[in-house]
């Protein structure tokens, strides 16, 4: 791993192991405690992709990816390690394609619409392998789960935005 990726690469394994530790403790049937951590995630993947490229942010994802899901089978369960490796896999790659896509746009398009549409596919993949059978409200913690997430990429976008701005990283 290069030296420009150690930081997004060890946040992002401690936002995702902390996450699937926090998403076994229910706030209430609508809410998990993982909901208010895992949108950094996105952010970090994002400000990677607009700092360093795309290559570079699929390079977060990968590390994240592997050893995240190593922890998370140490710290939480392995279904749980299981259903977040995919779902985290799958939509933080999406969001690098998506935010690639979209990077010319005005600074907020990429990394709003990265993170919604990755947030639809995490959170419909994480809640429906992690939970299903389950006899927990699983299907209103993903929709809550779903809302805090929205609200987290709105939230995001201020940081995101003066770090932009700051020239901290390429357009």
């Amino acid at each position: 791993m290069s030296k420009p990726l150690a930081l997004p690469v060890s946040a992002m394994v401690v936002v995702v192991v902390a996450s699937n530790i926090l998403v076994q403790f229910p706030i209430n049937d609508w809410l998990t405690y993982g909901a208010l951590t895992y949108p950094l995630a996105f952010f970090i993947t994002d400000l990677t992709n607009r700092a360093l490229g795309p290559q570079q942010a699929r390079h977060v994802v990968r590390w994240g990816f592997f050893c995240a899901v190593v922890l998370s089978a140490w710290f939480a369960t392995p279904r749980i390690a299981f259903a977040s490796g995919t779902a985290f896999l799958v939509a933080q790659l999406l969001d690098v394609s998506v935010f690639n896509r979209l990077r010319r746009k005005s600074w907020w398009q990429a990394p709003l619409a990265s993170s919604v549409i990755g947030s639809a596919i995490d959170t419909t993949l994480f809640f429906s392998i992690a939970f299903a059978g389950e006899n927990l409200p699983w299907t209103t913690w993903a929709y809550g789960d779903f809302s805090v997430k929205i609200g987290m990429a709105l939230l995001i976008l201020a940081p995101y935005g003066s770090i932009v701005r700051g020239r901290f990283v390429r357009t």
